[in-house]
């Protein structure tokens, strides 16, 4: 059960850092950082940056370099044209699911 949790998990995961960087720039801690005000979406940076980095190789986020006002320099990730076509497709996905499985558990 914990292992199907999680997989149900990184998706959404997913889709909230897609739907974070639709609203402006982050550097990796600070997505964290936001994620860990949602409840239930709170997660680790073994998790995000793995994410992170599947992302910007699929060319769904590009990246820069941006000096910190303290410590080493920050490393931002931008949303690109194609990583706003797959967060749209993920919301549609996500719409789908949510009210199919709305409607099953309803039912009595």
């Amino acid at each position: 059960m914990r292992e199907t949790s999680s997989q149900m998990r990184k998706g959404t995961v997913e889709l909230a850092i897609l739907t974070l960087l639709a609203r402006r720039d982050y550097y990796g801690g600070e997505l964290v950082n936001a994620l860990a005000e949602y409840h239930g979406l709170d997660s680790s940076s073994g998790t995000v940056y793995p994410i992170l980095k599947r992302l910007a190789k699929a060319r769904h986020l590009s990246t820069r370099w941006e000096e910190s006002p303290a410590g080493p320099p920050r490393k931002y990730y931008t949303l690109t044209d194609s990583g706003r076509k797959h967060l749209h497709s993920l919301t549609a996905n996500w719409h789908a699911l949510q009210a199919a499985l709305n409607a099953i558990l309803s039912k009595d």
